[in-house]
């Protein structure tokens, strides 16, 4: 079933008054591709009565009350991406076109989703029920941070939205946890005659609930202090200084409790909620998803984003790649939990039972598809380690590779008589396949044989090694070396299949003469004129916006260029992308924008 949007739809469920009611920035698209999506799935499934409102229009009352007011609690977020950077580009431009909005228009996702749809609530609805936010946006934001768009150390946005609770990273066993919380809460409210959030025992309850934010007007004695919000944002060394403890605290095994001053007041973030552990991640995909855009937002025009994710297959949460200037190491975490196979194949099993479906996967895969199914032992029993990345210039020795669970997995899905075609479209780790040793050949011939689609994506995203030490990412031997491999392997297939190399420009530390080198390596080395190149955005907690913001090198403390003109990054950009120097081939042209057609979303 849809979760209900209307009152019509509750009354047809016999329910008369949610307990949650979720709003997002993105339109209502009922996969588990959708955040959204799983929240509510999961606590209806806990039985709980939950409705959703997508989009709300936040110049009437008519969207945001048209369900009503919840018993628990309102549920928050601003979609798959944060709204600053879904709705301006790199260089701050207006984006006008939405891929989650019904029709494509960007007209209905407003800036700093977050604080403006639990203003929208508190306007219509005095004195209400909690509200708790979460998603991407939230969990990025929910310490003392640098906002690219303002310029600016912003405060957690906790403060600055005026929310009751932040529920940060992945949140499927911290939401049923605050909900099931809350439902006592509500009770003492009662029998008190007074607000969940004003009861004595309010606070005391919160502090024992992994993978959540608050605000008090007290420290936790025992949990680690962050610099203040008014030191990051009078001292860089101060701000370089929190921003590692953050990013150090965000793993289960190994994490304290933080606090952080914001003026007089506290934000709490107690220790991360627990990973799920593969039967509990498989319980969250085995639930039932309709796989198409709700009837009351389809009627509203065509969602694009349907196209992608309708029929892709999530197989794990997390990425050890912590390439800088991404943040999933800080949402998702930086250890793998991967599905059973069981669990991968029932969900491509009920894709023949869609009437939509025309046997094609789009993508089988993760954050990053070529980690599903193994993990370093030793992070499994002590926690991620403190000082050494799985990968970064070179691939950990203690991480042993082994793509054994995915090569047998996808031959399991190709063997589905409704599969025509399952594409592996996430991106993958071309280190990782060079440095195991005993699968890595057959993985990759068993991608090249079946599941790419003319071109397979990689994400080199530069080639000078003091960009690539800032980036975090492996050297160009490695990558030439995995080049030689799959031209070797389509040569001897005779296939014309090509690699679509992902590129940064402006990232920090980098200048014009490294986007020169960039492009000379490309035109001789790589044989071909970049094409997917884009200006490095500086979005909330990730260790390159720190470095964009401080123009330090967080380790060292020393200076490094940052270029912050916004002509001269599109300059860096033009440079790699100006039709000069290698021609290539139509072929490998026309596949190029085929490609960024399928995949616009990822």
């Amino acid at each position: 079933m849809f979760i209900p949007t209307t009152k019509e739809e509750c009354q047809k469920l016999g329910w008369n008054q949610l307990d949650v009611i979720l709003v997002s920035g993105d339109t209502y698209i009922d996969t588990p591709y959708s955040g959204i999506a799983i929240v509510g799935k999961i606590l209806i499934s806990e039985g709980y009565k939950v409705g959703i409102i997508c989009q709300p229009d936040i110049k009437s009352a008519n969207d945001i009350t048209r369900l009503g007011e919840p018993k628990l609690y309102w549920g928050v977020g601003a979609g798959l991406v944060d709204s600053m950077v879904a709705n301006y580009t790199a260089t701050k431009k207006f984006r006008n076109g939405d891929d989650f909005t019904p029709g494509g228009v960007n007209n209905r996702r407003p800036d700093r989703a977050i604080m403006t749809y639990v203003n929208l609530i508190r306007q219509n609805f005095k004195n209400t029920v909690p509200i708790v936010i979460g998603g991407i946006e939230a969990s990025l934001r929910r310490v003392t941070h640098y906002d690219f768009w303002s310029n600016k150390v912003r405060k957690s946005i906790l403060f600055d939205s005026k929310a009751d609770i932040l529920v940060y990273g992945m949140a499927e066993k911290s939401i049923v946890e605050v909900t099931q919380k809350l439902v006592n809460l509500r009770t003492l409210s009662i029998e008190q005659n007074t607000k969940i959030q004003e009861l004595e025992i309010y606070q005391q309850t919160l502090q024992s609930i992994k993978g959540i934010c608050y605000i008090s007007k007290n420290k936790v004695d025992d949990y680690i202090e962050l610099p203040s919000f008014d030191e990051c944002k009078k001292d860089k060394k101060q701000f370089i200084n929190m921003f590692h403890l953050f990013y150090h605290n965000n793993e289960p095994m190994t994490s304290k409790g933080l606090y952080q001053l914001h003026d007089t007041r506290y934000l709490i973030q107690n220790e991360p909620s627990d990973y799920m552990k593969e039967d509990e991640i498989d319980k969250v995909y085995d639930l039932t998803y309709e796989r198409d855009v709700h009837p009351y937002y389809k009627a509203q025009g065509e969602v694009k984003a349907l196209q992608t994710i309708q029929f892709s297959v999530t197989t794990h949460h997390g990425c050890y790649g912590e390439c800088n200037f991404c943040a999933i190491s800080v949402h998702q975490g930086r250890t793998i939990r991967s599905r059973s196979q069981e669990s991968i194949v029932k969900e491509v099993e009920a894709f023949k039972e869609h009437k939509d479906f025309k046997g094609i996967i789009n993508d089988v895969g993760g954050a990053t598809a070529n980690m599903y199914g193994y993990e370093c032992g030793r992070k499994l029993k002590k926690g991620v380690c403190a000082d050494i990345s799985c990968t970064s210039a070179t691939v950990c020795p203690v991480l042993k590779p082994d793509h054994g669970e995915q090569i047998e997995l996808l031959g399991k899905i190709r063997d589905m008589n409704h599969v025509k075609k399952a594409f592996v479209n996430s991106g993958i780790r071309y280190d990782l396949i060079n440095e195991d040793k005993k699968r890595g050949d057959e993985y990759l011939k068993t991608l090249v044989d079946h599941h790419i689609s003319g071109q397979m994506k990689v994400a080199p995203e530069h080639t000078e090694d003091k960009i690539l030490r800032l980036m975090g990412k492996p050297n160009k031997e490695t990558l030439l070396n995995f080049k030689s491999d799959f031209d070797e392997l389509n040569r001897k297939n005779g296939k014309k299949q090509f690699l679509t190399y992902y590129l940064i420009a402006a990232h920090p530390g980098s200048e014009m003469q490294d986007m020169e080198s960039l492009k000379q390596f490309a035109n001789k080395e790589l044989k071909l004129n970049p094409e997917q190149v884009q200006v490095f955005i500086p979005t909330p907690s990730t260790y390159s916006t720190l470095m964009y913001y401080t123009e330090m090198d967080p380790w060292s403390r020393k200076p490094i260029f940052v270029e912050k003109d916004m002509a001269r990054k599109q300059k860096q950009k033009d440079i790699v992308t100006a039709k000069s120097g290698y021609q290539g081939n139509k072929s490998n042209q026309k596949n190029s924008k085929t490609y960024r057609k399928v995949n616009r979303v990822n």
